[in-house]
C-alpha cells in the first residue's frame, strides 16, 4: 500500500513495558544470565579459534561417550550440514574421535579425547563457580527449584532428553547405555 513503508519508518520512542503483555524482567534476567554464563567459556573457546557451537558439542560428547551423530542432531536441534563444520575442526585438532558402531558400522560414534575432555572442563568449572555462586547468594535449598524451572523452560517433548544425561535419576548410566 502507498506509504506503508513511511509508516513503519517512524520512530517510537517508547519502550516496551509490562502494558504489553510480556514478562519483560524475566526474559530481561534470562538474557543478562546467559550472556555473562556464557562469557568465561566463549574466552576461552575464542582462543582456538572456537564458538559456542564447538562448546555444545565438547559438552555433550564428554557427557555421553559414543554418542552417535545422528543422537548428538537430536540433542542440538541443528541440522547435518550446520554440526559437519563444527565436527570437522574438533576432530581435525584432535578434541573429539569419530569412530564407527561396533554393530552398525556406518554409524559414527563420537569420542572425547584427553584434549578434548581438558577443553570441555576447562569450560564447565568457571559456569560451575558461576552456578556456585549464584546459588550461595539465593540460597541452595533453591536449587530444586531452579531446576524445575529451568527444566519447565524445555519443550515438553525434549524434557526426556534432560532425564537420559549420565547421573540423573532414572538415566540410562555413564555412558548413555552403550
Amino acid at each position: 500500500m502507498p506509504g506503508e513503508a513511511e509508516t513503519d519508518a517512524v520512530p517510537i520512542r517508547t519502550a516496551l513495558s509490562r502494558k504489553d503483555g510480556v514478562d519483560l524482567d524475566l526474559i530481561e534476567l534470562l538474557f543478562f544470565a546467559y550472556r555473562d554464563f556464557t562469557s568465561d567459556p566463549d574466552q576461552i573457546l575464542a582462543a582456538d579459534g572456537f564458538g559456542r557451537a564447538h562448546h555444545r558439542v565438547l559438552h555433550f560428547v564428554n557427557r555421553m561417550p559414543g554418542l552417535t551423530v545422528a543422537e548428538l542432531l537430536d540433542v542440538l536441534k541443528i541440522t547435518k550440514q550446520s554440526l559437519a563444520r563444527v565436527l570437522k575442526q574438533l576432530i581435525d585438532t584432535g578434541h573429539v574421535v569419530q569412530l564407527p558402531g561396533p554393530k552398525d558400522r556406518r554409524q559414527r560414534e563420537l569420542y572425547p579425547t584427553a584434549k578434548g575432555r581438558s577443553l570441555a572442563l576447562a569450560l564447565a568449572k568457571p559456569q560451575s563457580r558461576r552456578i556456585g555462586a549464584a546459588l550461595l547468594e539465593t540460597g541452595p535449598t533453591h536449587r530444586d527449584v531452579i531446576e524445575r524451572f529451568l527444566k519447565a523452560m524445555v519443550n515438553p517433548e525434549l524434557r526426556a532428553q534432560i532425564d537420559n544425561l549420565p547421573g540423573r535419576p532414572g538415566s540410562r548410566g555413564p555412558n548413555d547405555g552403550r
